[in-house]
């Protein structure tokens, strides 16, 4: 439950499907029919393991385009999200990164 409202109050997320009684929601970004983010909690030691793994190593979990890295790093801040820097420009466009909270990170990438 925490997630989901990490997800929708805070990143602005719409609730598509909610089953608060097993803890699983799944969310979506708004104007973007069809394509869902799936929270819930992991029993799983082999899942479990992998996302701990990539969390460590300091590596985004999942990807969100952006058309403004910079004003969504400000309004994300302003809202107590922490990122792991400023955003900054690479090879591939502009980005920053964000921990979730829930253990895992989170990159917002614009091109």
């Amino acid at each position: 439950a925490a997630a989901h409202a990490f997800y929708t109050q805070t990143l602005g997320f719409e609730t598509l499907m909610a089953m608060p009684e097993a803890n699983l929601f799944i969310v979506q970004s708004a104007g973007t029919p069809g394509l869902g983010l799936l929270l819930e909690p992991s029993n799983n030691p082999v899942a479990e393991a992998y996302r701990r793994g990539v969390y460590e190593q300091g590596l985004p979990a999942i990807v969100f385009g952006s058309a403004d890295v910079r004003a969504d790093y400000d309004r994300l801040t302003a809202a107590g999200v922490v990122f792991q820097s400023e955003p900054a420009e690479g090879p591939a466009g502009l980005a920053a990164v964000f921990d979730d909270t829930f253990g895992n990170y989170v990159q917002l990438h614009q091109d």
